[in-house]
């Protein structure tokens, strides 16, 4: 029996985060991907058209599955599909569609009455047509993650220009164009097993300046409890319960904003900064959750008791270029802070500037006693490293 995991390109969760969390669990595991050569060498990969379930199960017929999951946006509603074919614990697939898809996800709370947020389809090919009295507003990719091609434009003139840019990069992406939603940005991390729901906690985050939307950092951060009941209720509207869910909100005249619903674990790396803060195998249980394992059998801390404070910096390429001289994988510790620098952009590799997380060069971070502490020696620590980049 094995565990299957859907995935697209490589990522820091599968290659530090499930496999070896697999392998403590005795499990066998196969990543399907339909980009097996960009996955390294050892990395047990099969070919599989993972945008497709009836694939996907096909694909799980020599060794059957015994859990079956995926920490991809984009594979989330299609491997749900394949695991109820399976008869296997998995999320569910409307909710998943939910999630991924931010028009229908608006429509869902304008319905409750609850959040309702002004927003505007722009389906390929079509002109956008807008109320003057929307803007400023933010047009993005109706399925997009990572703030990709996510932008702030204050007119239609602007909206224009910004649809013409996306479209020349990807002609057949339908877009979506929302209400601006002014507020500090928070996330909010859960796990769950369909009957019961339980609070990882969440991080504030500080975003670099618009027109796009860089997070350039993230601070431990619980919600307030009635911020925290308000996301319950709206997560449940969505039908989000099993498995790993990190969601992204403002808050607004004391209100809970919803920006989007990510239906898998927090990713650039913070998945893994939080294994550490919690001191918890989170990425086992994700697997065991799949497994069918409940909610109860794991030993999970109360955020609100945890007695030290994380924080994450990124370093971000300012221009496109090759990246030429960069720190190496850093780990140390100073006044009782570990802190760690991680490389996410090869020495030698050409980028493309941007404006989204696919511009980070590397995560610093630090987990100490207090705020003080850890962003005092987060400073010292990063104050002595240096990134080139240079053109072509």
């Amino acid at each position: 029996m094995r565990l299957y995991l859907t995935a697209l390109n490589p990522t820091d969760a599968v290659l530090e985060g499930f496999l070896p969390a697999a392998d403590s669990l005795g499990l066998p595991v196969t990543v399907l991907t339909d980009r097996p050569a960009e996955w390294p060498t050892g990395v047990p990969v099969d070919y599989c058209a993972v945008r497709d379930a009836t694939a996907i199960v096909a694909a799980t017929t020599t060794d059957p599955p015994v859990a079956l999951l995926s920490n991809s946006d984009h594979l989330q509603e299609a491997t749900a599909i394949a695991a109820g074919k399976l008869g296997l614990p998995g999320k569910d697939p409307d909710a998943a569609r939910l999630c991924k898809d931010k028009a229908a996800m608006r429509r869902v709370f304008a319905a409750a009455g609850l959040d309702p947020v002004r927003a505007v389809t722009v389906n390929p090919g079509a002109t956008p047509t807008v109320p003057r009295d929307l803007f400023p507003a933010v047009v993005k990719p109706r399925a997009g993650v990572a703030s990709e091609d996510a932008y702030l434009v204050v007119d239609p003139r602007e909206l224009t220009a910004r649809v013409v840019d996306i479209r020349r990069r990807r002609p057949d992406v339908a877009l979506v164009v929302e209400e601006y939603l002014v507020g500090e940005l928070h996330t909010y991390e859960t796990l769950g097993d369909a009957e019961s729901l339980a609070v990882l906690g969440g991080w504030h985050t500080s975003l670099g300046p618009p027109p796009t939307f860089t997070e350039l950092s993230l601070d431990w951060s619980l919600p307030a409890p009635h911020h925290e009941a308000r996301l319950r209720m709206l997560l449940g509207l969505l039908g989000v319960r099993f498995g790993a869910c990190h969601t992204e909100y403002v808050v607004q005249h004391d209100q809970v904003r919803l920006i989007e619903v990510n239906d898998r674990l927090i990713g650039d790396r913070m998945d893994l900064i939080l294994t550490d803060l919690l001191r918890v195998p989170l990425f086992a249980h994700v697997i065991r959750l799949h497994l069918g394992e409940p909610l109860a059998a794991f030993d999970l801390p109360d955020p609100a008791e945890i007695s030290r404070h994380a924080r994450v910096e990124y370093v971000c390429a300012d221009r496109s270029g090759r990246l030429t001289k960069a720190p190496g994988r850093v780990d140390t510790t100073h006044n009782g802070v570990v802190l760690s620098n991680r490389p996410m952009r090869a020495v030698g590799r050409v980028g493309e500037y941007t404006g989204t997380n696919r511009d980070y060069l590397a995560a610093l971070h630090g987990i100490g006693p207090d705020t003080h502490l850890v962003r005092t020696a987060l400073a010292a620590f990063r104050d002595g490293m240096r990134w080139t980049i240079t053109d072509g």
